[in-house]
């Protein structure tokens, strides 16, 4: 595979069109700030438990769930959450990016980050119920945080893409088999941001 280059001589973003896809006013403005307020006050946002390294720590943000009946969101230590109907504003959504980009989804995981001390650690998402080639879609609101990933055997191939207010990123392809992604803590104060990702539960 060539290496993942994020600018062209002229400062545009570069993708391989087989691991991702980025459009960074898939939802203009007044859409964007609209769904934010709405999920950031309806949502039946949780703080889940992870093992790491032996031990149960409680996640560095906030989490909802909502799909289809009987999908429910199990993660990689069998941490399973409540599934939520689908609201219409998510809905619409999902039908959306599925008329547009074909693909089908079946539920989406909300990720509340709360201020720049919430993250998620190097990962892929990569457990059986999503696939071989898993494609997730990710739409972001609120604070603009840097979404980073690297190739798992390789630490020095790192790159970093910032993720502004109503933007899409979809990872499809081999990202998931071979790329790790995070989003990392901040010296800088941040606000609040709102991250949407639409899956395929099998």
């Amino acid at each position: 595979m060539e290496q993942l280059t994020l600018f062209n001589p002229e400062e545009l973003y570069e993708f391989p069109k087989d691991l991702l896809v980025f459009r960074e006013h898939f939802l203009n403005r007044e859409e964007a700030d609209l769904l934010k307020d709405k999920l950031l006050h309806s949502a039946p946002w949780e703080q889940r438990t992870q093992k790491m390294y032996d031990k149960t720590v409680i996640t560095p943000r906030l989490t909802a769930w909502y799909g289809d009946d009987r999908k429910s969101y199990d993660s990689a230590d069998n941490n399973t959450s409540i599934t939520n109907s689908w609201t219409s504003e998510l809905l619409l959504l999902k039908e959306r990016i599925e008329k547009e980009f074909g693909y089908q989804f079946n539920g989406v995981l909300l990720n509340l980050y709360r201020d720049n001390n919430d993250s998620v650690a190097w990962h892929r998402d990569k457990e059986s119920r999503y696939g071989k080639r898993p494609v997730i879609a990710s739409i972001s609101l609120g604070q603009t945080r840097n979404f980073d990933f690297r190739k798992k055997d390789h630490h020095q191939s790192k790159y970093s893409l910032p993720l502004p207010h109503g933007s899409l990123l979809i990872m499809k392809g081999d990202l998931q088999e071979h790329w790790e992604h995070r989003i990392a803590k901040s010296r800088l104060l941040m606000g609040q941001r709102i991250n949407l990702t639409f899956r395929l539960i099998r």
